[in-house]
C-alpha cells in the first residue's frame, strides 16, 4: 500500500508538472502575437484586453464545479477516488482549450514583413539584431526585460503563497481550523474557493480600468495594481471576518490584473522586432522560477513562521510591496532597433 501510494503521488506530481508545462508554453504564442499585431500606441489596450478576457476564462473555471454541483453532479466520492465535478470540469477545461486554441490557429494571420514594418516603423529583420543561443540573447536583452523580471520574482513569489497556504489561512482565521480532516478547514477551502472566484472577477473589471489608461501612464498603473494587492495580501492576515475578507481578495485581484497586462506591455516594447518569441519564452522564467524558488524556501520559512498559515500570506503581502516598490526601477522605452540593444 505504501509503494503504491508513494507511485500515486509520483504520477499525480508528474502529470501535474506536464499540466504547467504545456499551459506555460502554449501562453507564449499568443503573448508573442498580440506584440507582433499591434503597435507601440495599442499595446498598453490590447494587453488590457487580453488580460480581461485570460481572468473571465478563470472566473468561469472557477465556478464551473459549482454549478455542476448546483445540477446534481457529484462533488464527493469514496475514499482514494476523484468527484465527478472535478473529473468532468478537467474534461471541459482540456476540451476548451484545444478548441480555441485551433480557432486562433486558424484564424489570426501574421503580418509579412512590409506589414510589420508599417505598423511598428522599423523592419523585422534588422541587420543589428544578429545570431545566437539563448545566453547570447539574454546578454543582449534591454534593461527593461531585467527590470520587469525583477518585479515578477516578488509578486510570483506572493502568489504562489498564496495558492499554497491560502486555504489554510483562511480555516485558521475564519473557521479556527487547522487540522485537514475536520470539518472547519474544509469550510475554509470551500471559502477560499470562493475568494479566489472573487480576485478573478475583481482582476476582470480592473483589466477594463487598466485599458482606459494611457501608454504613458504604464508606471502608474503597474505599481498602483500592485500596491492595492500588496494591501489586500497584508489584511489576510488581520481579517477574521469571511465577508471582511471579500475586500482584501478584491484588493488581491487588482494586483492580479496589473501582473498580467503590464509586463508584457513593458516588455515587448522594448524589444526589437526579431527573437520576440525566443526572448518572451525566456521572460517566462520570470513566472516558474519565482514560484520554484518559493517552494523550496517554504520548506525553512514555514516552520520558522511556527507553521502558521496566514503569516505566510503576511509574507505575501510584504513580497507585493517589494514589488509594487521595484516598479520605480523600471525604465520604460519603446521599440527600436537602438534602442533595444
Amino acid at each position: 500500500f505504501g509503494f503504491s501510494t508513494t507511485a500515486g503521488l509520483w504520477f499525480g506530481a508528474i502529470t501535474i508538472l506536464f499540466m504547467d508545462l504545456s499551459s506555460n508554453v502554449a501562453m507564449q504564442p499568443f503573448k508573442m502575437v498580440v506584440g507582433d499585431m499591434v503597435n507601440e500606441d495599442q499595446k498598453s489596450y490590447a494587453y488590457s484586453i487580453q488580460s480581461f478576457l485570460s481572468n473571465t476564462g478563470s472566473v468561469l473555471a472557477t465556478i464551473f464545479p459549482f454549478l455542476l454541483t448546483a445540477i446534481g453532479v457529484a462533488n464527493t466520492a469514496p475514499k482514494g477516488q476523484v468527484p465527478a465535478s472535478v473529473i468532468i470540469s478537467f474534461y471541459v477545461g482540456a476540451l476548451v482549450l484545444v478548441i480555441f486554441s485551433l480557432i486562433a490557429v486558424f484564424n489570426v494571420k501574421e503580418y509579412d514583413d512590409a506589414t510589420y514594418e508599417l505598423y511598428h516603423g522599423y523592419a523585422l529583420n534588422t541587420p543589428d539584431d544578429g545570431e545566437g543561443g539563448f545566453l547570447t540573447l539574454l546578454k543582449r536583452a534591454p534593461k527593461t526585460f531585467w527590470m520587469v523580471t525583477l518585479t515578477q520574482f516578488f509578486c510570483w513569489m506572493a502568489f504562489q503563497y498564496l495558492w499554497t497556504y491560502g486555504t489554510g489561512a483562511v480555516a485558521d482565521n475564519i473557521f479556527h481550523a487547522t487540522d485537514p480532516t475536520t470539518a472547519g478547514y474544509q469550510n475554509g477551502g470551500n471559502w477560499f474557493g470562493i475568494m479566489s472566484a472573487v480576485y478573478a472577477i475583481a482582476a476582470v473589471v480592473w483589466s477594463l480600468v487598466l485599458s482606459k489608461i494611457p501608454a504613458t501612464k504604464n508606471k502608474t498603473g503597474y505599481a498602483l495594481s500592485l500596491f492595492l494587492g500588496a494591501i489586500g495580501f497584508t489584511s489576510v492576515f488581520f481579517i477574521h471576518s469571511q465577508y471582511l475578507l471579500i475586500g482584501s481578495f478584491i484588493l488581491i485581484g487588482i494586483s492580479w490584473a496589473g501582473m498580467m497586462a503590464y509586463p508584457f506591455i513593458m516588455v515587448t516594447n522594448a524589444l526589437p522586432g526579431d527573437h520576440m518569441g525566443t526572448y518572451l519564452g525566456l521572460f517566462n522564467g520570470s513566472i516558474c522560477l519565482p514560484q520554484i524558488l518559493a517552494s523550496v524556501a517554504s520548506f525553512a520559512l514555514f516552520p520558522a513562521l511556527g507553521s502558521h498559515f496566514p503569516s505566510m500570506i503576511l509574507v505575501s503581502g510584504i513580497l507585493m510591496l517589494i514589488g509594487a516598490v521595484s516598479v520605480g526601477l523600471i525604465n520604460e522605452i519603446h521599440s527600436n532597433p537602438v534602442d533595444a540593444q
